[in-house]
C-alpha cells in the first residue's frame, strides 16, 4: 500500500544531511512543518517552510521544552487514514494530515562525553522528538518516520521510484528502526542515571543498548554467525592494514586489552591465543619487552594477537614481522614501524589510543538470563599482601610475585603462572585440576629452557593441597603468591618454611573461569 506525502514534520538537532532532502519535497510538492533552529535552517536554504506554531497557534514556551507536544501535531501523526470517525474528526478540529516525520534527538551520547555538568546533561534530554518519532513508528500504515541521517538517502529513492509515495514495507522497516532508536536513546539515559547513582548499581530492571559496528564474516565457528555492536558507537580501533576482523580477532584484543591496562604504561607487551595470554612482558626497552612475551611460548605464540600498550618503534616492527601473528595493536606505531609492519598485507595492524579507557560492567549470557559484574581491576600494592613464611623477599623478588599475580588474574582458572624478572616464562590454564595447571606451566618453562634463577609463580585461588606448590618448588621456585582460605593453609606455611620457599598471601582470588 503506498501512500502519498503530503505534509512532513521536520525537527533535527543534527541538521549535517538535511539539504538532501528538501530538493525532493519541493519536488513532490510536500508541505513542510517545522520549528526552532530546524525552521531557521530550511528558510535560509531558500525552501518554504510553516512554523509550528503558527500552524497550532501556540507558541513554544519553558525555553523550548515544550512546542511540538501538541494535539494538531500528534493527531495530524497518528489518525488512521481508513477511519471514518479519525477523518471525521481531523475534518470538525481542522487538523492536517502529517504523512513524514523527519527526528534526530538532542544529543545526549555526546552530552555526556563532553560535559559532567548535570544541568546541560538533563537538558539534552529529548522529550519531543522521541514522542514524535513514536507516534509516527506507531501509525506506519499510514506514515513514514526517519531518524537517522542515512535513512535519508533511502527515502530520496524510495520517493522518486513512487512518484512522491512511500510502499508499505518500505515504511514498516522504518517503523522498526524507530522503534530500536527511541529504546536505545531512552537505555543510554537510564544506563546514565543508573550509574550516577552509587545506590543502585543493580537496578530492577537494566537495558542493554548498542549501535552496530560491522556485521562479521562468521562467528566463533563457520557455521555461527555474528556481529560486533558498541555502546558507544564506535569499537575505539582504528584499523590501519590487513583483512577484516573476525569474531575471535575481537575477543582476543579486548581481552588482550584488559591486560595491557593492568601494565604499567609505554612497558607492557602481551600476546593472546584463544583467549588466553601465552606470554606477557614489561621492560622500558619495547624490543626486549616484545621478545621475553615471545619467547615464553613461541609455539603457542604463532597466528596470536600481539597487544602493546606503548608506541611501537622500528626495531620492534622488524621483529615483529619475522613471526607470523594475525593482529598486531598499539598505542601508536612510528612511521618507519607502520612502513614495516604493512609490508605483509594480511596483518591487521591496529592502533587504540584509547587503551586506558575502563570496562565498567562484565555481562555473561546464559541463554534468557544474564550475569553482571563489575570488572577485576584491582590495583596491587604490596600492602594488599602478607609474607606468612619465615623466608622474606627482596623487594625485586616482591614486585615479581605482584606482577604474576596480576598476570595469573587474567588466566582461565585453575591457573598459575610462572614468572622471571617481570616475564613469563610458563603458563597453566583452564584444567580441573591446579595440579594439572601446574605441572602445564612447569612444563612449558622447561620446554623452551626458561632461567630458574630468579623463578616465582602465582596462582589464581588457593592451593587445596600441598602437591601443588611441592611441583612448582621441586621446579625451582624460589617464591609463590596466592590466595589464602584453604583448611590446609597451614601444612603449606609449613611446607614453604621447611622448604625455604618464599610464600605471600592475597586478601582477594581472581578466577576467571
Amino acid at each position: 500500500m503506498k501512500k502519498k506525502i503530503k505534509r512532513a514534520l521536520i525537527s533535527v538537532s543534527d541538521k549535517s544531511e538535511l539539504k538532501k532532502i528538501l530538493p525532493i519535497l519541493k519536488k513532490f510538492d510536500v508541505e513542510i512543518l517545522s520549528s526552532g533552529g530546524t525552521y531557521n535552517y530550511i528558510r535560509k536554504k531558500g525552501f518554504k517552510c510553516l512554523d509550528v506554531s503558527n500552524y497550532t497557534n501556540f507558541q513554544e514556551i519553558l525555553g523550548g521544552r515544550v512546542k511540538t507536544l501538541h494535539p494538531k501535531i500528534h493527531a495530524g501523526i497518528l489518525f488512521k487514514r481508513d477511519n471514518k470517525k479519525h477523518i471525521s474528526q481531523m475534518k470538525v478540529e481542522n487538523i492536517k494530515n502529517i504523512d513524514l516525520v523527519i527526528v534526530n534527538f538532542y544529543p545526549f551520547e555526546k552530552t555526556i562525553l563532553e560535559t559532567k555538568n548535570l544541568d546541560k546533561i538533563i537538558e539534552n534530554i529529548d522529550i519531543g522528538g522521541p514522542a514524535l518519532v513514536r507516534a509516527a513508528a506507531k501509525n506506519y500504515k499510514f506514515v513514514t518516520v526517519i531518524t537517522s541521517n542515512y535513512q535519508l538517502e533511502k527515502l530520496i529513492r524510495e520517493m522518486n521510484i513512487n512518484k512522491g509515495s512511500t510502499s508499505l514495507d518500505f515504511r514498516k522497516k522504518l517503523s522498526q528502526e524507530a522503534f530500536s532508536e527511541t529504546a536505545h536513546y531512552d537505555s543510554n539515559i537510564s544506563r546514565f542515571l543508573n550509574k550516577n547513582n552509587s545506590n543502585n548499581n543493580y537496578p530492577k530492571k537494566i537495558t542493554f543498548s548498542g549501535t552496530l559496528i560491522s556485521k562479521l564474516r562468521y562467528g566463533e565457528n563457520p557455521h555461527q554467525s555474528g556481529a560486533l555492536y558498541s555502546q558507544e558507537n564506535s569499537n575505539q580501533l582504528e584499523i590501519l592494514n590487513g583483512k577484516e576482523l573476525s569474531y575471535n580477532n575481537y575477543n582476543d584484543i579486548y581481552f588482550g586489552l584488559d591486560i595491557a591496562r593492568s601494565l604499567p604504561k609505554g612497558m607492557g607487551t602481551i600476546i593472546i591465543k584463544h583467549a588466553n595470554p601465552s606470554g606477557v612482558s614489561i621492560n622500558k626497552r619495547q624490543l626486549f619487552s616484545f621478545n621475553n612475551a615471545y619467547n615464553c611460548d613461541p609455539v603457542s605464540a604463532f597466528g596470536g594477537v600481539i597487544i602493546c600498550n606503548y608506541k611501537i618503534d622500528y626495531l620492534t616492527a622488524k621483529e615483529i614481522n619475522k613471526k607470523f601473528f594475525e593482529v598486531v595493536v598499539a598505542k601508536d606505531f612510528n612511521l618507519r614501524a607502520l612502513s614495516v609492519l604493512k609490508k605483509k598485507k594480511n596483518l591487521r595492524i591496529i592502533k587504540n589510543s584509547q587503551i586506558y579507557d575502563t570496562n565498567v560492567i562484565n555481562l555473561n549470557s546464559l541463554s534468557k538470563n544474564f550475569l553482571l559484574q563489575d570488572t577485576d581491576n584491582n590495583i596491587f600494592y604490596k600492602k594488599n599482601f602478607k609474607v606468612v613464611s619465615r623466608k622474606k623477599p627482596n623487594k625485586k623478588m616482591f614486585n615479581d610475585l605482584i606482577f604474576a599475580f596480576n598476570i595469573c588474574r587474567f588466566v582461565k582458572s585453575n591457573a598459575i603462572v610462572l614468572t622471571n624478572d617481570y616475564s613469563t616464562v610458563g603458563i597453566g590454564s583452564g584444567q580441573p585440576s591446579r595440579l594439572d595447571s601446574c605441572e602445564i606451566a612447569v612444563n612449558k618453562m622447561k620446554k623452551y629452557n626458561h632461567s630458574i634463577n630468579n623463578l616465582v609463580a602465582a596462582s589464581d585461588a588457593f592451593f587445596p593441597f600441598v602437591d601443588g606448590i611441592e611441583s612448582l618448588v621441586q621446579s625451582g621456585v624460589k617464591g609463590i603468591i596466592q590466595p589464602y582460605g584453604s583448611i590446609r593453609d597451614k601444612e603449606i606455611i609449613k611446607f614453604a618454611n621447611n622448604t625455604d620457599t618464599v610464600l605471600i598471601f592475597s586478601k582477594t582470588r581472581h578466577f576467571r573461569h
